[in-house]
């Protein structure tokens, strides 16, 4: 199974991967205040509309490439003894009684 990246950190419980951050620039699209303007034109459309189309892709190659950077991280386990089927399907222990 493949290790981790060197770069990945764990602190507190929480795994923070430098390659997840890339997941934060389609939200950039989010914030209009930006590049709220008419100019400069595109084929006569204005900014505003032009850059909106633009994050559609730029969206799509930020999360191919944290998917294909991250796809091979081993996945963190919790520490413990692994819990029994029966603990986990509690639900269903009542009903086979009766």
């Amino acid at each position: 199974m493949a290790e981790p990246l060197p770069d990945t950190r764990s602190s507190g419980g929480l795994r923070v991967n430098p390659w997840n951050l890339l997941l934060l620039v389609p939200f950039l699209m989010l914030i209009t205040p930006l590049f709220n303007s008419d100019q400069p034109r595109l084929f006569g459309m204005p900014f505003f509309y032009w850059v909106q189309f633009l994050f559609v892709p730029v969206g799509v190659v930020c999360v191919a490439l944290v998917y294909l950077r991250t796809r091979d991280e081993v996945d963190p386990v919790a520490p413990g003894p692994e819990p029994d089927v029966d603990e986990l399907d509690e639900g269903t222990a009542g009903r086979a009684a009766r």
